[in-house]
This record gives structure tokens, C-alpha cells and sequence, in this order.
């Protein structure tokens, strides 16, 4: 957030009672005739609650100056004092102008702050001078990323000294980023240090890594690569200007000894900028890697940037392949591309960098991945079927497309990209599966639909290349039913191979189970709640997993915060999903794999104990900072709490709930009885209960001292049939 005092210096007063009016100065001299520099004259700050005296039309300026960000906007940074104009009034699609009365140019410069969308034609600040616009200023952002951060920008208007002029803020300008952010508006003598456009460093890299400087919160700057003069990489990066954060990582190993150019759209001209970048063979803080404060030990987060989705999630010659949603020089959301990492036991993971990066179809949203056994796609090889990825590719049409790889570490984008054209702007997130009765491949895909709200759209093909649409499946209008993120799988209910169904799953992992006959899904029971808790979001299943395996392994984005560090989020433990019957018909369960037994590094075991209200704790010994705690008991009447390291875990049987942390979710007793396991880590918790039915995930940091575990029972004695408690190994470092 920008400061919220008027940090104006010597500017001249603004007409009361509006600061946001133009002010009029009398000049005791000529532009001409300056021997010194003179106060600046602001002609606006946006401080008051109107517009004063400027001129407005349309709804996307709202009735008078923003405080900040509006509803459904991104955090916006970088104004001054508390006001600024905000043309995201009402949405990307309000539309308007905001004119100034009229002024007289009366010092060297104008300077500005700007953010928001990139259109000079329809998104623009203009100087008008005898009715003609003689300079004009847009915005950085033109595709989906970007910040809405406000940066310092002059023109030179010596030319125009002593003549009468007009500003004028235009949006006409619809869609993604059709919005534009104002503020500050004054004339100068000094000009500040302002942008240079398309800065430029050329190198020939003679190491695998390029080190760039990243400060947090910084405007995103434009950043592209190019090898041999031809574009490579494009990328929105907070580039520090001075000392950084952290440092992110380019690996440019395939372009050692050739002419690379990084280029920066604008700049600040005083920032160290892409001086500071440095060439390496290693990591940076790599003797720190995996051991920083906030890093998950049994749950797989990126070694730099931000992470969301998991993508292409895949069984392949031997190796779990987990692909993401990463920002690679960013700490926050944006640059999509797909990270990598394998495991061979779900556990360990090896990141092997980033697979898609943004290409002229746009950034890497989310899809998934399949093993082309029959070499359909004709990617393959002689005993080599190939890793098919299918993704987004969300520029502008935003399109369905396809990568291929024979040794699943490198990835070839196809030729005759997109396979799928864009259906609406709301079309993303496919996932694929082979149905053998039909002989086809089969894809769904979130669309949304003007008029129909959410949709999965259901579209097969022979060869992964040439699809065609199949069935629609509506959601449920209003509702984050089926919204973006779908999977679709099929699974037996309790085990029974005769009785199965297909479930279809959304994002926020609500699902619905029916029937599918490779074209259609028709459900028998929808919109029926998935996890229970909080900060849990588009899960993914393997494809792919051998039959001899045959289980369902979920991961999700795990929503884990971790300020101060070059990292944030993660992943949640791998899951098992299974069906299993109840008398509303059949639910999904969700259990941790059982590879997690693995991490176990010790035992604190009392089962059959009697735990009596005001007992001594008897898990006082199991102090620890990475735990695995497993209990059965009947409760009765007896509220049973653990609590663990300062998390508290509540079972109420009176409402038959669990409460974690002060969060309520329903946990019925089964058979009488309440099984809980729950798992701890440096950044959250994950309690599974009623056999699976009940999956509560809670982000959640501990104080780095408190490593206690507790029992206690509350209004009646209550005996464990197992009380059970695991100190875990870190899966990044297995001697801890």
C-alpha cells in the first residue's frame, strides 16, 4: 500500500475545498526567464471525494476518486496519498472520460503516475492542446498477469510553454485489463528520474543460470529474451531497482555461447536493473535451499516464485510427474508457465525446472497430462509411447494446446497449435483420459458460457490432435459448481469392480457421481461437498498409475502463505480417493497414501488408554515439529481436543463436528466410533476423519518454539482403542 499522507512537498495549495481541482498560479516570470527551478503546481492529487471541477461521462470513473482498489480488483500500489482515479468502476467493461478544465502550461515538464491496461488508442491519459491530443500515456498491462501498481511518467512540454491545454483520461476499452489508474498530476521544472523505454543488456552466456534481482511489490516490468534476435521468453517481473528480495532463476544452459538480449519495456533510469543480473552455475543460497523457515517439510513447494495448480499430473517410465502453475520470477500470481518435479515414491521430490513457458498464444494455464500407449498422436517412438501435455494457452484468443515428450524431461510444443479454438474467453483447464470401451480419447473442458453460466464441455478425439465436441454438461448458475479446473475419473464403489462410477470434480473439489457412455455424463447425484476446510483449491488426479496400483492419488494446491521467504505456496500431501456407500448414495473419501509412513522417525503409542477430564496430557513426551497423530475412540458424551502446536483440534459429538482451529466441518461417528488422523507441518494442518468422509485442510503457521502435542477430554472419560503419535522425517533433508 502506497503512504497515506499527502507527500507533496512544496507544491502550490489546491483550491479548497477540492485538492483535486486544477490549481491557477500567477506567474511572476516566463518559462523563459527561470534562473532556478520553481515550486511545482499540482494540477491534481485525487484527495477529495469528487471530482471538483474536471468534467465526467460513462460509469467507469465512478462518482469521484478511488481509495485504492475496487471490488474484484487486484491490490493497487503505488499512488500517493489516499486517492487516486480508478477506472475499474463497475467492472473492465464501464466505460468514460474524465476531463480537466482548462490550464495553462506554465513549467518545463508534466509529470504523472499511470498504471493499468495498455491501449493508447482506447485506455489513454491525454494532453489536449487547441483541441488536439499532442501527447498521450497508457498503461503497462495488455495480456492476463501484470500488477496494478502505479510508476512515474513526464512529458516534455517546453514546446507548449504559455499556451492553454486540457487533460483528458480516456476508457473505452472493454475486457481483461480495460481499465486505467491515475494519480498526481503537476507541472515541474525538476524532472524526477522517469522511465526509459526498451533498456537493453546483450551477453553471451557462458553458465547455466542467470540470476535476476527480484523486489516484491515492485511494478511488473515487461521482460523478454532473445536469442539470436529472435523472441524467446516474455515475462512480467518485478525487477528490484535496488538491493532485492531474492533472486530468481532463468536457465539458459540450451543457449550457452549465443547472443542473448534482455530487454526491459521500461525502467526506472537511476535502477541497477539488468546490471545487477549475474551469470552462475549454482543456485542462489542454494547451502539454504529447502531449510528456510516457512518451508513445508513433507509438502512439495517450488525452490523460487509462486505456485498454484497442480498440472499434468502423471505416472511415466517409473516416476510420479507433478507439473504446476509457476511464476518463476515472481512471488505472487502471474508469468504462468508449468513447472516440473518427479518422485518416485510421492514423497521426494527432484525439480527439474520450468517445461512451458508463455509463447505468442500467451502464459501456460492449466491442463494435464496423459501416456499415449498406442502412440495415437504419432509422437512417439519404437518402444517409446510419448507424454502427451494438454494445456491452456491463454492469450488472446485463448486456445487448447498440446507438447509431447519421449524421455519426459524434454517437452516439444506442436506445430499445429491450438488443437482446440477458442469457445468463449472462459474456456481453460483440460483434462484428458483414454475410455477404452470407446476407443477415444476424451477431454473436458471449463467453459463459461454467456446465458448458461458453467460449464464442462466434453470433446473426444482418435489421435489427441483433432477434436471434436461430444456433450455439454451444465453446472449450476451462481455456483462454483464445476467452475474451471475439471477432473473427471472413474472409480468402484467399496472396491467392487462391478459396481462403478464416474465422478466429475471442479476446482473447489465439489463433485457430482453418475454414469458415462464416452460422450455424456449424466449425474446421479451433483454438487456434493469435497474438502471441509480452507485454503485447498483445483485438485488433480494421476493418470496413468499401473493397474496393478489401481488407486486414485489427488493432490491440490495447497494455499500456504509464506511472507519473507523467495518461495510461496504449495502442494498438499498426495491423497487416495476412493467411493464408498452410504445411505445418501456414494461419497467420495479422502485418506492420506500410505508412502507417508515412510516419514515416520518414531513412536508414541497408548492405545487403549482411559483419558479422564483433567487428566495429565499423556502425549507430553511427543514433542516435536513434524507430526502424524492417528486416534479411535467412542466419544459419547466427551468432547475430545487435541492440540497441536498451538493448532486446536475439537470433536464435538453433540454435533457430531470436528473444529479445527476455530473452523466447523461435519464429522459423522461411524459405527460409534471416530477415527482422526492428522498431520502437521511448518505451514499447515490436515485432518482427515469419519473414515475419509471428512478432509479439513487449514493453513496454518506455528510458532517455531511450540512443538507440543496434547490430548484431553472434556464432560466424561474417554477411551482410545488407538492413540498413536509420529514424529516425522523432513522429505528435503531425511537425517533431520
Amino acid at each position: 500500500m502506497s503512504p497515506v499522507s499527502n507527500c507533496h512537498g512544496t507544491a502550490t495549495s489546491v483550491n479548497p475545498p477540492f485538492r483535486s481541482a486544477l490549481v491557477s498560479v500567477a506567474l511572476v516570470a516566463t518559462l523563459a526567464s527561470r534562473a532556478v527551478a520553481a515550486e511545482d503546481v499540482v494540477l491534481a492529487d485525487f484527495e477529495a471525494t469528487t471530482y471538483g471541477s474536471w468534467t465526467v461521462t460513462g460509469d467507469a470513473f465512478g462518482p469521484g476518486p478511488a481509495r485504492g482498489s475496487l471490488p474484484g480488483q487486484m491490490a493497487v500500489n503505488g499512488f500517493k496519498g489516499q486517492g487516486l482515479v480508478n477506472s475499474f468502476f463497475k467492472g473492465d467493461d464501464s466505460t468514460g472520460t474524465l476531463t480537466s478544465p482548462e490550464f495553462r502550461i506554465e513549467r518545463k515538464f508534466l509529470s504523472f503516475l499511470i498504471g493499468g491496461g495498455s491501449n493508447p488508442e482506447k485506455l489513454a491519459l491525454q494532453l489536449l492542446v487547441d483541441g488536439k491530443v499532442v501527447r498521450t500515456a497508457t498503461g503497462p498491462n495488455s495480456q492476463s498477469g501484470g500488477s496494478e501498481a502505479l510508476a512515474p511518467e513526464s512529458w516534455d512540454v517546453s514546446e507548449f510553454a504559455g499556451r492553454n491545454a486540457i487533460l483528458r483520461i480516456v476508457d473505452d476499452a472493454k475486457g481483461g485489463w480495460g481499465h486505467l489508474n491515475v494519480d498526481h498530476l503537476a507541472q515541474t521544472d525538476t524532472r524526477s528520474p522517469g522511465l526509459a523505454s526498451n533498456v537493453k543488456r546483450d551477453l553471451t552466456p557462458r553458465r547455466r543460470y542467470l540470476h535476476i534481482p527480484i523486489q516484491n511489490g515492485a511494478p511488473k516490468r515487461v521482460v523478454t529474451l532473445f536469442v539470436d534476435g529472435k523472441q524467446e521468453v516474455r515475462n512480467d517481473v518485478e525487477l528490484a531497482t535496488g538491493k532485492p528480495d531474492w533472486w530468481a532463476v532463468m536457465d539458459v544452459s540450451a543457449w550457452k555461447g549465443r547472443k542473448l538480449t534482455l530487454q526491459v519495456d521500461k525502467f526506472p533510469e537511476d535502477g541497477s536493473g539488468l546490471a545487477a543480473i549475474a551469470e552462475s552455475d549454482s543456485l542462489p543460497d542454494a547451502a539454504t535451499l529447502y531449510r528456510e523457515p516457512l518451508r513445508g517439510q513433507f509438502h512439495f513447494s517450488p525452490q523460487r516464485g509462486w505456485n498454484n495448480d497442480p498440472n499434468g499430473m502423471v505416472f511415466f517410465n517409473g516416476e510420479y510427474h507433478l507439473f504446476f502453475q509457476h511464476n518463476p520470477y515472481g512471488w505472487a500470481w502471474g508469468n504462468m508457465h508449468w513447472g516440473h518435479a518427479v518422485s518416485r515414491d510421492l514423497l521426494h521430490w527432484q525439480e527439474l525446472g520450468d517445461k512451458l513457458a508463455p509463447d505468442p498464444f500467451g502464459p501456460m494455464f492449466s491442463g494435464s497430462a496423459v501416456v499415449d500407449w498406442n502412440n495415437t498422436s504419432g509422437f512417439g517412438k519404437p518402444g517409446k509411447p510419448p507424454l502427451v501435455l494438454i494445456y491452456t494457452a491463454a492469450g488472446n484468443p485463448t486456445v487448447q494446446c498440446i507438447a509431447h515428450s519421449t524421455d519426459g524431461r524434454n517437452f516439444t510444443k506442436y506445430s499445429g497449435n491450438p488443437v482446440i479454438p477458442q469457445v468463449t474467453g472462459g474456456n481453460r483447464d483440460p483434462k484428458v483420459m483414454w475410455h477404452e470401451p470407446s476407443k477415444k480419447w476424451v477431454l473436458v473442458l471449463y467453459v463459461e458460457l454467456p446465458n448458461r453460466g458453467h460449464t464442462v464441455h466434453f470433446y473426444t478425439s482418435p489421435n489427441l490432435k483433432e477434436w471434436t465436441l461430444a456433450s455439454v454438461t451444465e453446472g449450476i448458475r451462481g455456483s462454483n459448481y464445476l467452475f474451471e479446473c475439471p477432473d473427471f475419473f472413474e472409480l468402484p464403489v467399496d472396491g467392487d469392480p462391478k459396481n462403478r462410477r464416474w465422478v466429475l470434480l471442479g476446482a473447489n473439489s465439489e463433485y457430482g457421481v453418475g454414469t458415462f457412455d464416452g460422450t455424456r455424463f449424466t449425474p446421479e447425484h451433483s454438487r456434493l461437498p469435497g474438502h471441509r476446510g480452507q485454503g485447498f483449491y483445483a485438485p488433480q488426479t494421476f493418470s496413468d498409475v499401473p493397474s496393478t496400483d489401481g488407486r486414485r492419488i489427488q493432490i491440490g494446491w495447497y494455499q500456504t502463505e509464506t511472507k519473507g521467504m523467495s518461495f510461496n505456496q504449495a502442494m498438499t500431501i498426495p491423497l487416495e480417493l476412493r467411493l464408498t456407500a452410504t445411505p445418501e448414495g456414494p461419497r467420495m473419501t479422502f485418506n492420506p497414501v500410505r508412502e507417508l509412513e515412510s516419514l515416520r522417525n518414531g513412536k508414541f503409542q497408548f492405545d487403549g488408554k482411559v483419558v479422564s477430564p483433567g487428566e495429565p496430557n499423556p502425549l507430553a513426551k511427543a514433542r516435536t515439529e513434524l507430526v502424524e497423530l492417528r486416534a479411535e475412540f467412542e466419544p459419547g458424551n466427551a468432547e475430545v481436543t487435541f492440540t497441536v502446536r498451538g493448532a486446536t483440534i475439537t470433536y464435538d459429538p453433540q454435533k457430531q463436528e470436528i473444529v479445527v482451529n476455530g473452523h466447523r466441518a461435519p464429522a459423522p461417528l461411524r459405527n460409534g466410533r471416530q477415527r482422526l488422523t492428522i498431520y502437521a507441518d511448518r505451514t499447515g494442518l490436515e485432518v482427515f476423519a469419519s473414515g475419509g468422509l471428512t478432509y479439513v485442510p487449514k493453513p496454518f503457521q506455528p510458532k517455531a518454539t511450540d512443538l507440543g502435542v496434547s490430548v484431553e477430554s472434556k464432560g466424561a472419560p474417554v477411551k482410545f482403542t488407538s492413540l498413536r503419535a509420529y514424529p516425522l522425517k523432513s522429505i528435503w533433508n531425511p537425517k533431520r
